[in-house]
């Protein structure tokens, strides 16, 4: 499933959700913690040539598989309106080098890319809170496994995060959650000790569902 029908499925959930009656619902504020727990759709969206060392076209291209896991997150209220999140997940991506004739996997990565936001919401003591946020992340390759006699090298780094989220209060501190993120994120990619190399634009969809509650 891409992370686009997964969204429409979140979207639906939430808005069941939405439909009970939130009675005496805990509104956000400062000083407040939130802690979120969602099931997430990781969706890269690489579709980059793969080139030789010299930089000439293979006639292949780098396809990297969605993955799917739950996630959490923590934010932490500096004002009413403004906070910061942390969020944390591991997921593991399969990759393939595509072409004509050629549908090959050469590497499966689990990766670890926390991210940390600002954010600003716009309606906190509404029941239905969207916000807004931007941040950074960190990708980090582990525990990586070559495949059908390929060796992969892949570099971790830094990358830039934008995201748009909408909070539902349910009842008391707990609330319904739809997060979704951008990843802006790219990796140097070598193969067979660089006989073959690839800029890689992973730049995910990070779609995300899920129950939150106010400390």
């Amino acid at each position: 499933m891409k992370a686009s029908t997964y969204a429409l499925a979140l979207v639906g959930a939430l808005a069941l959700a939405g439909t009970a009656q939130a009675q005496e619902f805990q509104p956000k504020e400062k000083g407040l913690l939130m802690l979120n727990v969602r099931a997430t759709a990781i969706s890269p969206t690489a579709d980059d040539a793969i080139t030789t060392a010299a930089g000439a076209p293979s006639g292949l291209h780098v396809d990297v598989g969605d993955d799917y896991k739950p996630s959490i997150g923590l934010s932490y209220f500096l004002t009413d309106h403004v906070a910061v999140e942390v969020i944390a997940t591991t997921s593991q991506h399969t990759i393939k080098a595509q072409g004509p004739a050629t549908d090959v996997t050469v590497h499966k990565t689990w990766v670890l890319p926390p991210v940390v936001s600002l954010q600003y919401h716009f309606a906190p003591a509404a029941k239905v809170s969207p916000y807004v946020g931007a941040g950074v992340n960190y990708m980090l390759f582990h525990s990586g496994k070559d495949q059908n006699g390929f060796k992969v090298e892949l570099d971790d780094g830094f990358g830039y995060a934008l995201q748009a989220g909408v909070d539902v209060a349910v009842k008391g501190p707990w609330s319904a959650n739809l997060d979704v993120k951008k990843v802006f994120f790219e990796t140097d990619a070598k193969i067979n000790g660089g006989a073959l190399k690839s800029k890689v634009k992973l730049d995910p969809w990070v779609v995300s569902a899920g129950f939150g509650y106010k400390f």
